[in-house]
């Protein structure tokens, strides 16, 4: 008996640990959040007005939701490297099902995140039934996407300029008094939904357990298999709907944008705290880090440091990140 209490109570002390483990990780990620504000607003006092810090935002709306899908990925271990071009073949399809097909924008946004939910599907099967390792599975998927978003479209952008209603859906103002795009808002919405989902659902606390312990959770009964497909679905959907938001802003399907947008995903969802060997996360930290991401960009476009060094200091603070995460493992 007292064994039992003893053991109980090392769980619960466990478990509080990894709790607070998971809460000073989203601190940590804010606070370098301020700083770095903090930093190019001293640095350039453009930096801090309310139009750019709308800029700011807007520019996350794209990296954003595509790391809310990720995130739930991640989670689990696994990783998407599909989420990029997806979301070409997604604005592309968008473009296919109101443009080409003359449907009704209220008809085809939701095709189009569906067409997403559909490539996640794929990812899914690939991953939990046929047992390919998610870095190849999504690997090739990336390439399928990227080939077909270019075959469909026939190598040629797909303009939405007779669909204004398309369009405004990323650019229109819901508030114009608050000068905030739509797609603020829909990143936002989409954001809590996420957040919903994976703190207070079932499908949130099998994408924890699988990224836990796999091999326990399959041995408690859970159809491990079944619940990955529906967690790529998930992911999927976030991808379809991130094609949308960038082709609503573009005004236009480009079917070559979509590489590299994966990789900036990831850094946002590692940046924000989820641990990549999976068990670790949330939506909260994911969202930081996006931020964070788009921050850095902004300020450094503004300070006039070229791309190339951009890239390599957003590089280095994926390290710093990855190395972050690591330190957290070895102390829980």
């Amino acid at each position: 008996m007292a064994f039992q209490l003893t053991r109980a109570t090392g769980a619960d002390r466990s478990a509080w640990l990894a709790a607070v483990m998971n809460r000073l990780q989203q601190l940590l990620a804010f606070a370098s959040l301020i700083v770095i504000f903090t930093f190019f607003s001293f640095a350039n006092s453009a930096f801090p007005t309310y139009s750019n810090v709308i800029n700011i935002l807007f520019s996350t709306v794209v990296i954003g939701t595509l790391a809310l899908g990720t995130t739930f990925v991640i989670i689990t271990g696994g990783i998407d490297l599909s989420i990029g071009t997806g979301m070409a073949l997604c604005a592309v399809m968008s473009g296919v099902f109101i443009v080409n097909a003359g449907l009704p924008v209220v008809i085809g946004v939701p095709l189009a995140i569906l067409f997403g939910g559909l490539i996640g599907l794929i990812n899914g099967f690939n991953v939990a039934v046929l047992k390919i390792p998610p870095f190849i599975a999504t690997l090739a998927m990336m390439l399928v996407a990227q080939g077909l978003a270019l075959v469909i479209s026939k190598s040629a952008p797909i303009y939405f300029s007779d669909h204004p209603g398309y369009i405004k859906i990323s650019t229109g103002e819901l508030i114009p008094a608050l000068n905030i795009p739509n797609a603020v808002l829909v990143l936002l919405a989409a954001a809590v939904i996420a957040g919903f989902v994976l703190s207070k659902t079932l499908l949130g606390r099998y994408t924890y357990s699988i990224g836990s312990n796999e091999a326990a959770t399959a041995l408690s009964g859970i159809d491990v298999r079944r619940w990955k497909v529906v967690i790529y679905t998930l992911a999927g959907l976030f991808t379809g709907l991130a094609g949308v938001m960038i082709s609503a802003r573009l005004g236009s399907a480009q079917p070559a944008t979509g590489m590299g947008y994966e990789l900036q995903a990831i850094a946002a969802v590692v940046i924000g705290g989820t641990s990549l060997a999976g068990g670790k996360g949330s939506i909260i930290g994911t969202v930081i880090g996006a931020l964070i991401i788009s921050v850095l960009n902004n300020g450094l476009q503004i300070m006039s440091i070229p791309q190339e060094w951009q890239n390599v200091i957003l590089g280095l603070v994926i390290l710093v990140a990855v190395y972050a995460d690591m330190v957290r493992k070895k102390e829980a």
